[in-house]
Parts: structure tokens; sequence; C-alpha cells
């Protein structure tokens, strides 16, 4: 072995006995609690979703009908869940802007939908609210023409479906988070 082989093989020997008492420090976020707590499933289980407050039939109730079941989905893989210990209430702004308009029609080729959801989580049992926070995604998609009005639609549709699932991964996360660490 060369100098420089004795030095690298010393070096990573050096690190492996410094990261040696912290290997027993992991623990998954999602695995039973080694302490005989609850695991973050259970915990997750009893939060109460109630539905949104829009006018039926309007894209926003369609777009908060998608964020609760992803949500639900998320939190606790059915419709029911456990026993309600927390309910998150949201509201939601939508917007729409067009990035790139036709010079010749002076009509969008491509716009950015946005979504702002604030949310609030709160103890059924002492009415604190224990997490408020709010999220935001921007998606664009793009209009393929004036003769293609579906394909406008199903674009803007498909937009919102991805804005809808990706505001629900980002509260999922900030719960987890606050479920998990307590803060």
């Amino acid at each position: 072995m060369s100098w420089f082989d004795l030095r690298l093989v010393g070096r990573l020997l050096a690190v492996a006995l410094l990261a040696a008492p912290l290997a027993g420090c992991f623990q998954p976020m999602y695995a039973a609690r080694s302490d005989g707590s609850p695991a973050l499933r259970e915990k997750l289980s009893g939060v109460e979703i109630p539905p949104l407050n829009y006018p039926q039939a309007s894209r926003e109730a369609r777009v908060g009908l998608n964020i609760r079941n992803a949500l639900m989905f998320s939190l606790y893989g059915n419709a029911e869940g456990g026993p309600r210990t927390h309910t998150l209430s949201m509201r939601l702004v939508a917007s729409r802007n067009s990035l790139i308009v036709d010079p010749n029609t002076a009509l969008p080729e491509f716009e950015n939908y946005g979504l702002d959801v604030s949310y609030e989580l709160k103890e059924i049992a002492t009415g604190k609210t224990v997490v408020s926070g709010s999220t935001f995604t921007r998606v664009s998609y793009d209009i393929p023409g004036l003769e293609q009005r579906f394909a406008k639609n199903r674009g803007l549709r498909d937009a919102e479906d991805r804005a809808a699932k990706t505001i629900a991964d980002n509260i999922t996360t900030r719960l987890a988070s606050y479920f998990y660490a307590g803060s």
C-alpha cells in the first residue's frame, strides 16, 4: 500500500468510529415507537377532515374535494380513520395567469394554475389550535388552440388535480412532522 492509501483508510476508520455511537439513534418515522407511545399512523388516523364550504359544482368545490380525498388516503388510507382527536380546516384560493400569449390572436397559449391553501389543525378536546400554516403550488398547462376547447378544459382540470395532490402532500408532511416531533 502506498502512503495515500494508508491515509485514506485511516480517515475512513476515524469517520466510522465517530459515527458508530449514532448508529442506534435512527428510527423510521412511520415505524412502531420503541417507547410504547402510539405509532405515527395511529396519530394521523385521528385527524378529521370536514368538507370544504364552497358552492356545489364549482371548480373550488371539486379541487377541495380532491385535496380532502388525497389527505384522507395519505393520513389513514381509507375513508374512516380512527377515533377523532383533531380537526383540520382549510381555505383555498385558486388563480390562473397567462404565461405566453399569441401575438396574432392575443389568446393565451400557456397558463399557470395557482392554488394557495391555509390550514389549521385544532384539538377537539380543547379547541386549541396546534398547527396552522399555508402552502401553495403553481402548475402550468398548455392551451392547444382555438378549435380545441375540450383540450383546454381538460388541461385545466389536469392542472387542478396535480395542484390538489401537491397541496395534500405538503399538508400531510407538515402534520406528520407535528405528530412525530410534537411541534
